[in-house]
């Protein structure tokens, strides 16, 4: 989840500066010598318990209702309880084409910690591409949710992506900085429904 708004490659792991934190989203940015795309990360604390956030970024029918610029996210395959495959469709301004992207969630918990990390590679291949819409050739994203509290949630969320095709800079860098605050304040209301109250997953330590 969180492609969207997100285009980026070339990952580092320092020199990251911070670009916008409002509403208790921090937004970091940084530029790569040899690539035109900036690099985003995005750290947080959200109100919710470990599975009550495991399970809104597990159901990926809702991606459409919450994550930043998405038309469509629809499962493909659901391995496990732990490990899904989804496919989205990214909205992108004209004159540049949509993007689609076909992903994998894996959940992975220290049980000592309680810490998880989602891990969500794209596979390109897994699909016929569709007309006149551009294939995410490559992209990795990684959820890290440490538990600070009961119900709170200290959230990092990093990504390294090719757009694909012919693309421009400034268009990239707009998502960029608009995409991960728009997601995260839907993923703070997508929290508050209903249907993630109280919810638990076996597969969890809590």
């Amino acid at each position: 989840m969180l492609l969207a708004g997100l285009f980026f490659r070339g990952l580092g792991q320092s020199d990251w500066t911070l670009k916008d934190n409002k509403d208790g989203i921090a937004i970091y940015m940084k530029t790569f010598p040899d690539s035109k795309f900036k690099g985003i990360k995005v750290e947080c604390e959200l109100d919710a318990t470990l599975p009550q956030l495991v399970a809104v970024l597990m159901d990926v029918n809702t991606g459409s209702e919450w994550v930043y610029a998405t038309k469509s996210c629809v499962l493909l395959k659901r391995v496990s309880p732990t490990e899904l495959y989804y496919y989205s469709e990214v909205r992108v301004p004209w004159p540049a084409s949509n993007r689609d992207f076909i992903a994998q969630l894996k959940v992975l918990q220290d049980t000592h910690t309680r810490v998880v990390t989602i891990l969500g590679p794209t596979f390109p291949k897994y699909m016929p591409d569709k007309k006149d819409i551009v294939r995410v050739p490559f992209a990795d994203g990684k959820w890290v949710i440490t538990p600070v509290g009961a119900h709170t949630m200290k959230v990092e969320y990093t990504l390294r992506c090719d757009p694909g095709g012919d693309i421009p800079a400034w268009l990239v860098n707009m998502f960029a900085a608009k995409g991960p605050y728009e997601s995260f304040k839907g993923l703070k209301a997508q929290l508050k429904k209903a249907k993630y109250q109280g919810v638990k997953l076996p597969f969890l330590v809590e």
